[in-house]
């Protein structure tokens, strides 16, 4: 099984880009979604470090970004407890999958919380700083200071890039995505 892993900035089309590889996909955002509707371990978690914000199950978006836009202490502590759920929700998945050719791994924080194997393979989706913000403003919720929080726990897109042995320029454009991909899976097939 090859790991391939997805960078780029935060509204750069990751998600849209891991699908169109056509291989299961683990998706972290969709993960933390369930976790906050399903998975009542993590919200007594979440009550127990940050009783002030988490008082009721299902987990509420409202309460996490209330609480991380207080303080960047609260987003320390929230992403201990989710991201240690989303691992052992990767780990289930990738075992699920290990007689697939290839996974494709959508995680915002690969690189920053050291997810990755030192053989996956890292492709950078690289957007113009000007498209991702008109696609974010588009988001329902889209909160600026959340985002410069999330942003500031992200490693330099330049450094991603280094470390990344394709690039995906995303135009936002099906046709030219298509043929990107298929180019990198002709290359990856003939190593």
């Amino acid at each position: 099984m090859i790991r391939i892993g997805i960078l780029g900035d935060i509204g750069s089309g990751k998600s849209y880009i891991a699908n169109k590889f056509g291989f299961p996909v683990f998706n972290a955002d969709e993960e933390v979604s369930k976790i906050y509707k399903k998975d009542k371990k993590t919200f007594i978690r979440l009550k127990r470090k940050l009783p002030k914000y988490f008082n009721k199950f299902p987990i509420k978006k409202k309460e996490v970004s209330k609480a991380i836009l207080d303080s960047g202490k609260n987003l320390k502590k929230i992403t201990k407890i989710i991201h240690s759920e989303v691992r052992n929700r990767m780990v289930f998945f990738l075992k699920k999958n290990k007689d697939k050719k290839f996974v494709i791994l959508d995680i915002p924080l690969l690189l920053e919380n050291k997810i990755n194997n030192k053989n996956d393979i890292l492709i950078f989706v690289q957007s113009r700083k000007k498209d991702i913000y008109k696609k974010l403003k588009k988001r329902k919720n889209f909160d600026y200071h959340l985002f410069k929080k999330f942003k500031n726990l992200q490693l330099s897109l330049d450094y991603k890039k280094k470390k990344s042995k394709f690039i995906i320029k995303n135009n936002f454009s099906r046709k030219s995505v298509n043929i990107r991909i298929k180019n990198i899976l002709k290359k990856l097939e003939n190593e």
